[in-house]
């Protein structure tokens, strides 16, 4: 296996089987439109400002996020214009990604109550993580964190039962989430999620790693790159610092497969117990959706 087979994987899986039949939401105008302005570097800010004008909530987010006590203003921002300064490009263009993946893959339901806030904390935790290895994008890690269990809202709302197979899942003690997703509905939330990663054109590693981050084999394999296996170990370690500050129990992956993760990563646990600490202020930025 390598890079290259899983996106052709993909590719075949999307056009027979289970998951032919599933809707996957097409990629929307206004984020194709990001992915354009971000493609060359860091954006122009006026096509920035532009994008984020052209929907009320979404500009209403970005002036919420630049007055939160993270920044410390005195003054208050009215305009998105203001917000983008305060913000910078990077975390501007972070939050517009979060809040249109959202809403084209929203879904209302009780078993995926917290799903977008825990999985944009994901996010800032790859992307810190990212800072810290050489060669490792974390732009890059920050969309494949945000990206990661991007299947499970799609499989709910296209998938009848999946419900019950999320609390299936999560109370199995005798095989993994995603084996019982495959007994249930013949794929999975990886699978699924990089197929979406696929329709929207995100860069092919965070595809890959969505498609192998429950595959932890993948580590010690060498015919996948160097950043697919570093942003699957990565996706365990920033879960594992997310669940830690919303007091959930740790998963039975990282019981399984925590020191591994961290080994490839060359991270020690302590820089993990910083890390919770350092990531606390940003953690608690994150909003509902």
């Amino acid at each position: 296996m390598s890079d290259h087979t899983i996106e052709a994987e993909l590719d075949q899986v999307r056009t027979r089987g289970p998951v032919r039949d599933i809707v996957i939401p097409p990629c929307p105008e206004l984020l194709r439109r990001l992915q354009e302005a971000t493609a060359r570097g860091e954006p122009d800010p006026a096509e920035l400002e532009a994008i984020a004008a052209s929907d009320v909530a979404m500009a209403a987010a970005l002036i919420r996020q630049a007055n939160s006590p993270l920044y410390g203003l005195q003054t208050p921002v009215v305009t998105v214009g203001q917000a983008l300064t305060v913000l910078g490009m990077r975390p501007a263009v972070q939050l517009l990604l979060g809040f249109l993946t959202r809403q084209a893959l929203h879904v209302q339901s009780p078993v995926l109550a917290h799903f977008w806030e825990s999985s944009t904390r994901r996010a800032i935790a790859c992307e810190h993580i990212g800072t810290q290895l050489y060669d490792m994008d974390p732009g890059l890690a920050y969309t494949f964190g945000l990206f990661c269990h991007v299947g499970m809202p799609v499989l709910l709302r296209g998938v009848r039962g999946y419900a019950a197979t999320i609390a299936e899942a999560l109370a199995r003690k005798d095989r993994t989430f995603t084996q019982t997703e495959n007994a249930n509905h013949r794929t999975d939330h990886a699978v699924v999620g990089a197929i979406v990663a696929r329709t929207w054109r995100l860069p092919a590693p965070v595809a890959v790693a969505i498609r192998l981050h429950h595959d932890f084999t993948c580590l010690g394999d060498a015919r996948y790159s160097d950043t697919v296996r570093h942003l699957v170990a990565m996706a365990l370690v920033a879960d594992h610092l997310v669940q830690q500050h919303e007091n959930v129990p740790p998963s039975p992956d990282w019981a399984a497969h925590g020191p591994a993760c961290l080994q490839h990563l060359q991270i020690g646990a302590a820089e993990v117990d910083l890390w919770v600490d350092a990531l606390y202020p940003a953690f608690e930025t994150v909003q509902a959706a």
